[in-house]
């Protein structure tokens, strides 16, 4: 059963895909099957929940618009549909167990925010496939030295293989964004395949670098690294991080953890 396409909210950042080409399209990037455990994160009025639980048999939600829990709590019972009322930047995503896979139309205010919590669960993570603004997408699996490399290209792909997949249009879409949407998949890195060895200081590195984009390292990381350092690891101090690969931000990183 599908119901009437519900009224968007401009505060939640609400835009509903519609298109039946897309919507088979992103299942089939997903490739969900039987008996695995699923979340989808802002299911909204069901387009992508209806086929994935076709396959699924069962699937978790987590939704904070309460309007739309009441649409998608009278249109599947329980059992199969577990609703989650629930912020999803606050979600304990580990707590549904081990080997989860996330997917989802995520809202584009909350997007970067959203990725960096659920990095935090990313040993209890398969993959995750998400519908995201373009131009986030873009910056999520950027290379060094390209307009748009930044703080959220390095924290992602220290954690994560970063896979984008195909573009969607705002045609497909109800009411149509003013921006192409895009799919991307992320599945998390085994553990020795991560490079930093402290996350938080890793994450102050890279923080640093960032912060002023056209400053150099000598001046971001001054006080936390100095040349002797950088020479050490051959890293010119006069390059900016935008020009730093991952591994030579985990480099740096991880010789501040073993210099105390």
């Amino acid at each position: 059963m599908s119901l009437a396409l519900p009224q968007a909210k401009k505060s939640l950042g609400q835009h509903f895909l519609v298109d039946g080409h897309y919507i088979g399209r992103i299942v089939a990037a997903i490739r969900p099957a039987a008996g695995e455990r699923m979340v989808e994160i802002g299911p909204g009025p069901g387009a992508l929940t209806r086929p994935l639980l076709g396959v699924l048999g069962r699937l978790d939600v987590v939704e904070v618009d309460r309007d739309m829990v009441a649409r998608l709590s009278a249109e599947f019972p329980p059992e199969r549909l577990v609703i989650h009322q629930a912020d999803a930047l606050r979600f304990p995503f580990a707590d549904l167990g081990p080997d989860l896979r996330v997917v989802g139309n995520l809202p584009y205010n909350i997007s970067s925010p959203l990725l960096f919590h659920l990095a935090d669960s990313a040993a209890s993570i398969r993959d995750m496939c998400f519908m995201l603004q373009k131009e986030v997408v873009d910056r999520m699996a950027a290379e060094p030295a390209t307009p748009d490399y930044g703080r959220l290209s390095v924290m992602l792909q220290a954690r994560f293989r970063v896979e984008k997949l195909f573009v969607v249009p705002p045609g497909a879409f109800r009411p149509p964004p003013k921006v192409d949407s895009a799919i991307v998949r992320l599945t998390p890195l085994p553990a020795e395949g991560v490079p930093y060895r402290d996350g938080a200081v890793f994450a102050d590195v890279v923080a640093r670098a960032f912060g002023q984009r056209r400053k150099t390292l000598r001046n971001t990381l001054k006080g936390r690294v100095d040349d002797a350092l950088f020479a050490e690891l051959g890293i010119d101090p006069g390059r900016r991080g935008e020009t730093l690969s991952v591994a030579e931000f985990a480099a740096l990183a991880n010789r501040l953890v073993g210099g105390g």
